[in-house]
């Protein structure tokens, strides 16, 4: 009986001892609000990214149909707009003077009307190489025309059926047709400047030189001013020659028409096409 006794007191006090958690269990229950605040954290990080990401895709969705819209209107064919055209006919003027050939710039032969309305034909004899637009003129020229944004100047000598009078046509090509306007009211009005002549071994220009010019002119017609000048073959300085004669002579009409033909020819209107894709929309 009293070991029975002994030992039961041992076994009421285990029984009644509080045993501890473990440690690891206790961790986990105090981080808990730490897990779930950041749960929460990331589902709302979640959130802003696939809202930024849908963002992002419905902007690019708009830029292509936007992009795929305009290709389809650039692609399928439709009237030209006012502006369009007005825009075709500058680009095409403009690039002559460099898409065109040589012989089409300054033709072989070009047609005017003489004594008695008969119809001739000065002759092209050469074409001089292409040169700054400084070099192509009198300083006084050159200079308003650097000023203006000359990018280049072109020239070629002619003759009269009767080579008799020896011709100096030169373009100058401004940077458009603003700039033609701007350097064209700055010239000066005397006709002893302008283009300086081109003169070529062997031909009816050999003596036309800077002391035989006997006038000079110009013309604007959309981005070019074209110059002339004329003399005579046989090389008579402007002194030489009385006021007078000029005044009732061939020369200077058929050096006009020569380049006023050029000039035209430079700046005529093309045939605008009606669409985009041709003449048919």
């Amino acid at each position: 009986m009293r070991l029975r006794r002994a030992s039961a007191r041992p076994a009421a006090e285990r029984r009644s001892r509080v045993r501890p958690w473990p440690r690891t269990f206790r961790d986990r229950v105090a981080a808990a609000p730490a897990r779930e605040a950041a749960l929460e954290q990331g589902v709302r990080f979640r959130r802003l990214l696939l809202l930024l990401v849908g963002a992002i895709l419905a902007i690019s969705a708009t830029d292509a149909l936007t992009g795929l819209v305009g290709l389809l209107r650039e692609t399928t064919a439709r009237p030209l707009t006012e502006a369009e055209k007005t825009h075709y006919v500058q680009q095409d003027i403009a690039r002559r003077w460099h898409t065109w050939p040589a012989g089409l710039v300054f033709p072989p032969e070009l047609e005017y009307v003489g004594l008695g309305r008969a119809q001739l034909y000065a002759r092209r004899v050469g074409i001089a190489p292409e040169t700054t637009c400084r070099s192509g003129t009198d300083a006084a020229v050159g200079e308003v025309l650097e000023e203006h944004g000359c990018r280049t100047f072109l020239r070629a000598a002619y003759v009269d059926q009767s080579s008799t009078f020896a011709i100096t046509v030169g373009i100058a090509v401004m940077e458009d047709a603003e700039r033609r306007v701007a350097a064209t009211g700055e010239l000066s009005s005397d006709d002893r400047v302008g283009v300086r002549p081109v003169a070529f071994r062997g031909t009816a220009t050999e003596l036309f030189g800077a002391a035989q010019r006997q006038r000079n002119a110009w013309v604007g017609v959309g981005p070019y001013i074209v110059f002339s000048t004329a003399g005579y073959a046989d090389g008579r300085t402007r002194d030489a020659v009385a006021p007078e004669e000029i005044t009732h002579s061939e020369l200077w009409p058929t050096a006009q028409a020569v380049a006023g033909r050029i000039a035209h020819a430079l700046g005529a209107e093309p045939d605008v096409p009606r669409c985009t894709e041709g003449n048919v929309c």
